[in-house]
């Protein structure tokens, strides 16, 4: 999918250019702007967004399992100076920056940001971690309205393979409630999450964007969450989000044996030569219940070396 990184196709590309003509001086050096001052700038372009803008609010308010393709957001209409005009028929329709309340905050890459969210269903079912799969309808947007991406049917994705936005979302919404899988070999859906996020380049793609997609633009993007399931990306019994040890929010800094590899990733978490999974001393399915002599969890001990394997 286009949400997904692009590091290692851009890293491609640019050992191909450099490899092409090592004597040619003549490409110019691409700098990377400053995050804190780029912030700046998107959140002004986003709250400006928000302000002139407006979506069909009544169709949400009535009952039923709504989609995004019902959702219309609509730039205000402008006199013939350019000003911005009064919202028609503000019984139906509602401006986005009343309809997202208070803007969200986060720090990421030493920097910090907000981001918007316009909850339309929060959705009956559970709430999926920033490390879980995800099954769910969605439509990228820049703020010109220009549609980057889409599906056509359900995707199934992994948080962690995408934009940050997506991981901080995603978790303030819920899946369906229930499902009916229908005879067509479709399912309909029952209660599930229903919303749009608004977020500044710095929590998506900031300054290496797929080809669709400018460097530094905000992106909009409308979801259906459908379904969600929890992973454990290295089968050691310890779902991926609780491998989060210092509760940042990023799995990928958290290396207990630092052997370059985080424990999300890693099989034996504390380099001891025991696999994590075989440190659930008690056989529950659960070894970060195990405690070791020093008070922590046997599998994050390198001097823990008991296995559930011994005979």
């Amino acid at each position: 999918m286009k949400i997904r990184k692009y590091t290692l196709a851009i890293v491609c590309v640019l050992g191909l250019l450099a490899s092409c003509n090592k004597k040619d001086d003549s490409i110019p050096t691409i700098v990377e702007r400053d995050r804190t001052q780029q912030q700046v700038v998107d959140n002004d372009s986003l709250i400006g967004y928000l302000e002139t803008h407006y979506y069909n609010s009544s169709v949400f308010e009535t009952a039923g399992d709504h989609t995004i393709s019902e959702l219309v957001i609509t730039e205000l209409p402008k006199d013939e100076s350019g000003n911005y005009l009064e919202m028609p028929d503000p019984d139906n329709n509602t401006l986005l920056i009343d309809a997202v309340g208070a803007p969200l905050t986060t720090t990421y890459q030493e920097t910090s940001y907000n981001y918007y969210i316009l909850k339309l269903n929060e959705g009956g079912g559970t709430a999926p971690a920033f490390t879980d799969d995800v099954r769910l309808n969605y439509s990228g947007n820049l703020q010109d309205e220009t549609v980057f991406d889409s599906t056509v049917n359900p995707a199934d994705l992994d948080l962690l393979n995408l934009i940050q936005g997506w991981r901080l979302v995603m978790p303030q919404f819920k899946a369906a409630e229930s499902f009916v899988e229908n005879g067509d070999g479709t399912v309909t859906y029952s209660n599930y999450g229903l919303g749009v996020m608004f977020l500044p380049s710095g929590l998506a793609y900031f300054a290496t964007p797929p080809y669709s997609v400018p460097a530094y633009s905000n992106l909009i993007f409308k979801f259906e969450l459908y379904q969600t399931e929890e992973n454990d990306h290295d089968s050691d019994l310890i779902p991926s989000y609780l491998e989060d040890l210092d509760g940042d929010g990023n799995v990928f800094n958290d290396d207990t044996d630092a052997d370059n590899v985080p424990n999300f990733l890693d099989a034996d978490d504390d380099g001891d030569g025991v696999l994590t999974k075989y440190e659930d001393i008690d056989g529950d399915g659960d070894p970060t219940n195990d405690i070791g002599a020093n008070g922590i969890p046997k599998y994050l001990d390198p001097l823990e070396t008991a296995s559930n394997q011994d005979n």
